[in-house]
């Protein structure tokens, strides 16, 4: 054998004992091979790709155990999802989908779980890295629910969640157990019933350029909240308190004590909206934590400020939070938190600096729906939305 052609041999043997198998694509659909995603998940090996086609799934409940899988949703041409409803089926007493391992989840919606105990989840994460993009959960006791793992990292992009919870004030429309990160971008979350928009008892916390508003209706507690501390990055958020909410605070950091050898609350560039009736307070910081910052926020409605709740024992740094009426607002009534041509002549924004080599400044805005926009230049005003001709 030439040599040549004995080392290329030689080399593709050692690449296919070293490397898994090649990575196949699964199709789900009405008329597809498999019809049901349970089918799916039942043959999916490490590194599959699973596609499904746009369509209505009843009771079609799945637990995923392998790695580096992506389950994807096709669109039809009419833009429709797949749409995963629960129909009163669940799987190991805990949701419509149980995730063990590392997955990336595209395009699909995951409507009504129930379980037994009443918490049940659209998606029960208890192991891996994750991935979920442009998913909608709604009408679920809890939209996505993640164990107590350090191991698990959480990433949410473009994603709406909305009416999940199962009115008792302990589900939510996303409730993140106590995992090594939580990152989410570009998403929207609105009317909750009764507990929580977003909680998180992540040790690294990254909520980036969101709508978090309650709404007409909404009956949400609190619309973020980091009830263990931990380090929490909340940059470009648009934040609205419902004015049927029973609590009196915005936001939350640390209520249930301090868990993590970590607690920093960081706060740059986010409009934050008390629709409240009564008197509240925006922010609910527990004593005890290492950093607090806020800066360039826009607050508005009937709470009180966020520096009246801050520790004096730690780091804290405050600048240019400005407070405004609503008329400071371009349309309220549509939730349009822009500031006014006449607002935006007399508030200036100042430089946000950095936090453990986070850049505090806002690189993007949130664009309604389900998306971000770069900012061309840096940010002229304070709070989450720039004048459109930057």
């Amino acid at each position: 054998m030439h040599l040549r052609t004995y080392l290329s041999c030689a080399l593709l043997a050692a690449v296919s004992l070293a490397s898994p198998a090649f990575a196949r694509t699964l199709h789900v659909g009405p008329n597809g091979p498999l019809r049901t995603i349970a089918e799916a998940a039942s043959q999916v090996q490490d590194g599959d790709v699973v596609e499904v086609e746009a369509g209505t799934y009843r009771a079609d409940v799945a637990v995923w155990s392998r790695n580096n899988v992506t389950v994807r949703g096709i669109a039809n041409a009419r833009g429709k999802q797949a749409r995963i409803i629960a129909d009163g089926a669940q799987v190991q007493g805990k949701g419509t989908w149980v995730v063990n391992g590392d997955m990336t989840i595209e395009n699909l919606a995951f409507i009504g779980a129930r379980v037994p105990d009443g918490n049940g989840a659209g998606i029960r994460l208890q192991k891996g890295r994750v991935r979920i993009i442009h998913c909608l959960f709604e009408d679920n006791e809890n939209g996505i629910l993640v164990a107590n793992d350090p191991s698990i990292e959480l990433t949410i992009e473009n994603s709406e969640f909305g009416h999940n919870g199962a009115g008792d004030g302990r589900t939510h429309n996303i409730y993140v157990g106590a995992i090594g990160k939580l990152r989410v971008v570009g998403s929207y979350f609105h009317h909750a019933k009764v507990g929580h928009l977003l909680k998180s008892r992540a040790a690294e916390n990254y909520i980036l350029y969101n709508r978090l508003t309650d709404e007409v209706g909404g009956s949400a507690s609190y619309e973020l909240e980091f009830p263990n501390g931990g380090v929490a990055y909340v940059i470009g958020n648009v934040i609205q308190q419902g004015a049927k909410t029973e609590n009196p605070h915005v936001l939350a950091f640390g209520a249930e004590g301090y868990k993590w050898p970590n607690n920093a609350l960081f706060l740059s560039h986010n409009t934050v909206i008390d629709g409240r009736a009564g008197s509240g307070v925006f922010l609910r910081i527990r004593p005890g934590y290492q950093q607090f910052v806020a800066v360039s926020n826009v607050l508005s409605g009937n709470s009180g400020k966020l520096e009246s709740l801050a520790d004096p024992a730690a780091a804290n740094r405050f600048a240019n939070n400005v407070y405004l009426p609503m008329s400071a607002f371009a349309d309220v009534v549509d939730y349009n938190y822009r500031l006014t041509a006449d607002v935006v002549r007399v508030v200036r924004a100042q430089a946000s600096g950095k936090a453990n080599e986070m850049d505090l400044t806002p690189e993007q805005e949130y664009q309604h729906p389900l998306q971000t926009r770069p900012l061309k230049v840096a940010p002229t005003v304070p709070g989450a939305l720039q004048p459109r001709t930057e």
